[in-house]
């Protein structure tokens, strides 16, 4: 009766209810195209560069599930999402100001504490920071999810999850290619700290307006029966039991992450030092480092340009992906999509020109935007009403887990592939990851197929 009560959304109130994840995708955004430009300046090693990355699947799978759960329970005067939403965001906004400036951090730090620090004290900050970072977008992200089933009608859930692949896609288009503009524009070279300053800002004004426009009914006189702690291994039972379907759904999504990830951690490395053809610079020297700045800017600003043209087209599909799946039924959208980033996958992993390579990630934007909504419209139709958190928390872990072995495995891989340039430097081929994600993306096509939708049970 009570998810009967909820009234249809406008396309006005889609709006605001997507403005938050417009801001914390911006930030997310920044965070993919620059962390790994700002962590090898600092002296990361591809190996150690996919170590630092299992801040972001990590944090998703202990602080996603464990959030979702308070906030299920959570009994404020505000609601019991927007705490998160609110509170993950704020302390985001931290640490991308700390990220960038990691080394005048610690070196501030040295001076009034009148310590030498080792020379990796700066990478070992900017590590933390990545983690504090990821760990509130985590903080955000899982509560944020379980929203839509709280306060959308179960007929509009696949447009509501639409609206927040549009928001997804238009962040990162912003995000992306802010500095690229201002420079093509302008002629001005937005510095790499005032782009996560930009991302700060984003992400805290975005997700309070969202809090603001989107009202929760006041969970703070509402009585409950579920006073239990949250125990991990009944909910994960639980999560399991609502359907056959669940587990399937599961494995697609885990298969689905480990192939998207391969591009998201990698690109712009692989822009950067496989299209631009810049060495490994954790290996030479600092006055070596100076010969290579305008090639590493340009490979920084091609991924930019890239990712904004990914976006892009994320931002453009996303509703028509959500009509055709009300449509046609969210499986098959669903497949036809991550097919269409496969086929961008493997072009990408045989060319180095820049034209093809911008035009093949546009393609991939299509399986992005479904990626993005499909599999939460899928599993939104076996929820029990006042388990959204726990549920979509649970379900984090098959996003959050594949990244683990895309940051060790994929990346310890790429440190093993090593390639020695004509002038004796050290490369590695970045491209292979691409081939890794293919084959991933194909098997979460296939088991995609075997998905019972309930229209089809």
């Amino acid at each position: 009766m009570e998810e009967n009560a909820l009234k249809k959304f406008t396309t006005a109130k889609f709006i605001s209810f997507a403005i938050g994840f417009f801001g914390l995708q911006f930030a997310w955004q920044m965070r993919i195209i620059l962390s790994g430009p700002v962590t090898e300046e600092l002296g990361a090693s591809p190996f150690l560069f996919g170590l630092i990355w299992l801040a972001g699947p990590f944090t998703g799978m202990v602080v996603q599930p464990l959030i979702g759960a308070l906030s299920d329970k959570t009994r404020t005067p505000f609601g019991r999402r927007r705490p998160y939403l609110l509170g993950g965001a704020l302390l985001s906004a931290i640490a991308l100001w700390a990220f960038p400036n990691s080394a005048n951090i610690t070196n501030w730090l040295s001076s009034i504490m009148h310590i030498n620090f080792a020379p990796w004290a700066a990478l070992l900050f900017a590590a933390i920071m990545i983690w504090i970072l990821d760990a509130c977008v985590n903080i955000a992200q899982g509560p944020y999810r379980a929203l839509v089933p709280d306060v959308v009608p179960q007929e509009q859930h696949s447009i509501a999850n639409s609206y927040i692949s549009l928001a997804i896609g238009l962040g990162s288009v912003v995000a992306a290619g802010a500095a690229p503009f201002l420079k093509w524009a302008f002629g001005y070279q937005m510095p790499i700290n005032a782009q996560f300053i930009m991302a700060a800002l984003a992400f805290s004004l975005g997700m309070l307006w969202t809090c603001i426009a989107i009202k929760e009914k006041n969970t703070a006189t509402i009585e409950t029966e579920e006073t239990e702690k949250f125990d991990f291994i009944k909910s994960l039972k639980d999560f399991f039991a609502l359907s056959p379907e669940v587990g399937k759904i599961c494995w697609m999504q885990f298969f689905t992450w480990i192939g998207t990830m391969c591009m998201m951690i990698y690109f712009t490395q692989y822009a950067v030092h496989t299209v631009f053809g810049v060495p490994d610079l954790s290996k030479i020297t600092e006055v070596a480092k100076e010969a290579f700045d305008s090639a590493v800017l340009a490979g920084t600003n091609f991924s930019s340009v890239c990712f904004a043209i990914f976006n892009l087209v994320c931002f453009l599909v996303a509703i028509p992906i959500g009509i055709l799946s009300v449509k046609y039924g969210n499986k098959k959208i669903h497949i036809i999509s991550m097919l269409s980033m496969v086929l961008a996958f493997v072009g990408m992993a045989f060319s180095t020109n820049p034209k093809l390579i911008a035009i093949l990630m546009g393609l991939s934007g299509i399986g992005w935007a479904s990626i993005c909504a499909l599999p939460f419209a899928m599993l939104s139709q076996y929820i029990k009403p006042g388990t959204e958190g726990s549920v979509m928390g649970i379900f984090n872990i098959f996003i959050a887990g594949p990244q683990v072995f895309v940051c060790t495995l994929v990346s310890w891989f790429i440190n093993k592939c090593i390639i020695t340039t004509n002038e004796g430097y050290t490369n590695y081929h970045w491209e292979y990851s691409f081939l890794i994600g293919a084959v991933c993306l194909v098997a979460a096509s296939i088991i995609a197929s075997r998905v019972r939708e309930k229209s089809e049970i």
